[in-house]
């Protein structure tokens, strides 16, 4: 997902992603563990940097 699609999501949208991204990361490194090749060597960056985006989002949102 890029950063530019996270931006103009609403602040409910990007809520209701953020549990599924979280998911899909623990799954990612779950793969890792156990030493499968993940389908894409990028994804774990990828999904903790759009986790990152949402969650300074939200902090930007309350100050």
């Amino acid at each position: 997902m890029k950063r530019k699609e996270l931006k103009r999501m609403s602040k409910e949208e990007a809520e209701s992603k953020l549990p599924e991204l979280r998911k899909e990361l623990m799954v990612a490194g779950a793969q890792i563990a156990t030493g499968t090749a993940p389908k894409s060597p990028g994804q774990m960056r990828q999904l903790k940097r759009a986790i990152a985006v949402i969650l300074t989002r939200r902090k930007e949102k309350k100050g």
